[in-house]
Parts: C-alpha cells; sequence; structure tokens
C-alpha cells in the first residue's frame, strides 16, 4: 500500500496500551503508563524572497546537519498515460547533475562519511542528505544542483528502467504485493492514487530523457517546495546558507493541480487466480478522507479501533478468537486529495471465507455499535505514548514540521497533537463511522486458489465475483485484466 510523509509513527510501545478482549483478572495486562512529558525543540520558519519555505531546528548534542528537501509533485503528476515518470525523475536526481557525474556524486558524500538519497513519493519528492557539520556547505551545494541541475543521464535512465522492469517482474508474482496494487486501483479507480506509481512495463519502456525533463521543468521550483536543516548548527548560520545556495534559484508557477473526481464507494470483489496457493491474500476497503480534513483525528482513532494499534477488533477476531491468520490489521492512508480505509489479512486457502466475513462484519459493528471507552481509551494511549518516539530527534521534529506545511496544516497542531487525540470522543468515533464507513460498499480483492475459494464466498453470501488469472492482470485497464486476455464471466451470480 502507498506510503507517504504520514507513515511516522513507530510500532514499538504496544506493551503500553490495553487489549480490547475480555480477559481474566489475574490475566490483565497493566494499565499504561502515564504519558510523559514531552517538548519541543525550538524551530524556526521563514520563506526567502524565491518561495521556498525553509524550517531550521537548532541541535547542538551531535555534530552532524540534515537536510531535507521536498517538492509538492509526486506519481499523482504523472503525465496522463506515463504512470512512473516522478518515480524515474526521484531516482536520477542523484545519478548526475550539469557540473557532476553520478560518480562524482557518490565520491563526494562518500569521501566527508555522508548519506544521500533521493526519491519519489504519491503526492512529493525529496532529497535527503546527512553530513558532519564541517561538510555542511557540501551537503548545501549537492541538493541544490540536484533540485536544480538534474542532468537525467541517458545511460543511467536506462540501468534503472532495467533494474524497475526486472523488480517489476518479481513483484508481480508475490501475492501481498498484488493484492495491494489491486486493491488500490479498485478504491481509487482512475484518479492517480489508484494508478501504479512505479509505473507498468508498457509505461516504463515508453518514458524517455525528455519527458523527465518536461517534469522537472514543471513542477521543480522554490516556490513549490520546502526544506528542513537540522543539527549542530545556529539558526542564522543554517540561513545564510540556504541564502547563499538556493536564493539564486528561479521561481516559476507549477501547473495547477486538476482535481480528479474520485469514485464513490462501490462493491466490487476480485479474485485473482493462483492455482493451488494454500494461502489467500485478503483486502477489503474504499476510498476516504484527505489528510486535511477536519475529522482526520477521530477517524484515524475509528480505523485503529478497527484493525490497529492500540485495540485492533481485527486481529481480536480474526487471530485471538478463531486462529485464522497470524496478523489482520487496517490502515487509513490520508494524502492530498482524498485517503482510503483498507483491512488486510492473510489466511488458509480452506478458510478464506470465514475469514472475510469477520473482517466484514467488524465494518459493520464499527458503524452500528458505539465503540467501548477501553477502546478508545488503548487507541488514544498508543497515539499519545508513541508521539514523543515521533519527536525525540531535531531530525524527526523538522519532519513532523514538513508533514504539517506540506498538507497546508497549523504547525501549532504539533504542539496540541496529545490534547487532540484525547479529546475525541465515542460519540465522534459513532459519527464519523456512520458518515465515512461503508461496509455495504467495499471493495473485495483476494489473491488465491479460484478453484477453492469461490465455493466459500458463495456460502457466506458473496457473490458477482470477477476472476482474473494472475497473468493477465493490467492495472491500467478498466477490466484490470490486459488486453488480447479471454475474458471469464463474473462467478457466483
Amino acid at each position: 500500500m502507498r506510503r507517504s510523509l504520514q507513515a511516522l509513527f513507530v510500532a514499538s510501545i504496544a506493551v503500553l496500551v490495553a487489549v480490547s478482549s475480555p480477559v481474566c483478572a489475574q490475566d490483565r495486562p497493566p494499565r499504561p503508563l502515564a504519558a510523559r512529558d514531552i517538548k519541543i525543540p525550538p524551530y524556526e520558519i521563514r520563506t526567502l524572497a524565491n518561495g521556498l519555505r525553509v524550517v531550521v531546528v537548532s541541535q547542538n548534542e551531535q555534530p552532524a546537519v540534515s537536510l531535507r528537501l521536498l517538492t509538492k509533485a509526486g506519481s499523482a503528476q504523472d503525465p496522463a498515460g506515463k504512470p512512473g515518470v516522478a518515480a524515474m525523475v526521484g531516482a536520477l536526481l542523484d545519478q548526475g547533475t550539469k557540473t557532476r557525474s553520478s560518480e562524482q556524486i557518490s565520491d563526494a558524500i562518500d569521501y566527508v562519511g555522508g548519506a544521500l538519497g533521493s526519491g519519489a513519493g504519491t503526492d512529493l519528492s525529496y532529497v535527503n542528505v546527512l553530513v558532519l557539520k564541517d561538510s555542511f556547505d557540501l551537503a548545501l551545494d549537492l541538493v541544490s544542483e540536484m533540485v536544480q541541475a538534474p542532468s537525467f543521464p541517458q545511460e543511467e535512465l536506462d540501468r534503472i528502467r532495467e533494474q524497475a522492469l526486472s523488480a517489476m517482474s518479481v513483484n508481480m508474482q508475490d501475492p501481498e504485493f498484488v493484492a495491494d496494487a489491486v486493491i488500490d486501483r479498485l478504491v481509487y479507480g482512475f484518479h492517480p492514487y489508484g494508478l501504479p506509481g512505479n509505473g507498468t512495463p508498457d509505461s516504463l519502456r515508453d518514458i524517455s530523457r525528455a519527458d523527465l525533463v518536461a517534469f522537472h521543468k514543471a513542477w521543480f521550483s522554490p516556490n513549490n517546495a520546502l526544506l528542513a536543516v537540522v543539527g549542530d548548527v545556529s539558526v542564522d548560520e543554517a540561513f545564510a546558507g540556504v541564502e547563499r545556495a538556493f536564493g539564486k534559484w528561479a521561481a516559476h508557477e507549477p501547473p495547477a493541480i486538476t482535481a480528479t473526481e474520485l469514485p464513490e464507494p462501490t462493491r466490487r470483489v476480485v479474485l485473482v487466480d493462483r492455482p493451488n496457493a494454500v494461502q489467500t491474500e485478503i483486502r477489503a476497503g474504499h476510498v476516504a478522507i484527505a489528510r486535511k480534513h477536519a475529522d482526520y483525528m477521530p477517524l484515524n482513532l475509528a480505523t485503529k479501533i478497527l484493525g490497529g494499534e492500540g485495540a485492533n477488533r481485527l486481529q481480536n477476531v480474526l487471530r485471538s478468537e478463531k486462529g485464522l491468520t497470524y496478523g489482520a490489521s487496517a490502515d487509513m492512508d490520508a494524502f492530498k486529495q482524498a485517503g482510503s480505509i483498507i483491512a488486510e489479512t492473510d489466511t488458509q486457502t480452506s478458510t478464506t471465507g470465514e475469514a472475510l466475513r469477520l473482517a466484514i462484519d467488524e465494518f459493520w459493528r464499527l458503524v452500528r455499535e458505539p465503540v467501548g471507552d477501553r477502546e478508545l481509551m488503548g487507541a488514544q494511549a498508543y497515539l499519545s505514548g508513541s508521539f514523543p518516539l515521533s519527536i525525540e530527534t531535531p531530525d524527526e521534529i523538522a519532519l513532523q514540521v514538513l508533514n504539517l506545511l506540506f498538507y497546508d496544516l497549523d504547525v501549532k497542531e504539533l504542539e496540541t497533537y496529545r490534547d487532540r487525540v484525547n479529546a475525541v470522543t465515542s460519540d465522534d468515533i459513532q459519527r464519523v463511522s456512520r458518515q465515512f464507513v461503508k461496509p455495504g460498499r467495499l471493495s473485495i480483492v483476494l489473491v488465491g486458489d479460484a478453484r477453492q475459494v469461490l465455493p466459500q464466498l458463495k456460502a457466506v453470501g458473496i457473490d458477482n465475483v470477477e476472476v482474473l488469472p494472475l497473468a493477465d492482470v493490467d492495472l491500467t485497464s478498466p477490466s484490470l485484466r490486459r488486453k488480447g486476455a479471454a475474458a471469464a464471466p463474473a462467478a457466483g451470480r
């Protein structure tokens, strides 16, 4: 499933939260520890004359400096019919500039013992550099060159293209990868969020150097970027360095992002056939809200209760009570324009129908029944307790601030996070669940042995199943079937 700046929290404090399933008093886990005090290190935000917004967090515990630059364009801004352009641009930013070759960039960062990387996500592209303090100017120069004057060498494009095609061939044999890709496509339809961000074999072969140059020219501009400077550098020194390296970067208006219509949640069941598979990958979900939506916090907590840390009804039912799986969860992704709620698990082929039916029942339960205080407190305890782990270092503070700026949110939300988590009530959970959770219109993806799974689906009342051979999957096709493949009628009508 997709990932973006929202993947900030660390799931290492599960021992701090209570479980929601009934247990004997002597077996009940200890209460969550009291939330420890947190202190937000001071930070300063300025905007250069060319529109580049800069966040500086000065901290001298270690003699190192980290730079993070984000451009507000990712796979969602890929040209029509060419998914994978943003991913290719991100992969090639550190593979050569107008003044340095790929080898020279690598040698320069290795010589000072630093680390450098670049890439692209759903809504953004990025460059990250970490160096010792005495190499701060070098880091600024490298990032500046990479975002202002990448050369996109043809030989590097060809090399990375071949690597991507090879990885894609392997991934399409992985049932977990296939299930994630197909559920995204069903949930988001032909909205850019539903298309494969890394491209398809056909689109990768068609991408040219001119496509990369055009994408860079359109979207890489200081007024469409954010920069964080974190570490053993004073505020004045940091801003002076940024002004020197980026002050002459010419601004231009990026293209207007056209709002693509999102599909309404729609019941559709797709079974990707893997004959003789011993287990089935299961996904169920639908489109949800954007990150900036006012109900993001209560819906996030509702999803945590359904299948996240601190409560996880899906895990309790499917694993603890029924023993049908090793793990079950639900996640809410929230991007610039929209988001999704998707539950996932896997189970033995022989128990596919039962596991799916139980998962769907938990969606219905969330809508129909008020959430108990114990479950809500468990989810709140997890979010409140894990929050300090996400701001332990200045670099993590900068990432949190960048996250808020990127989604056009108030930076003060960082200081009120715990209060906002703990302010959510059971009534809020039921309200957002009834408004945004649609159990009767779930998109469902199963990857497993169709011959054994279909009768089970019919037995639990799930019909109109589209059966699709694994070799025929095409994420760019309305039918999800590659052109020329023999069509199979929906089963179980």
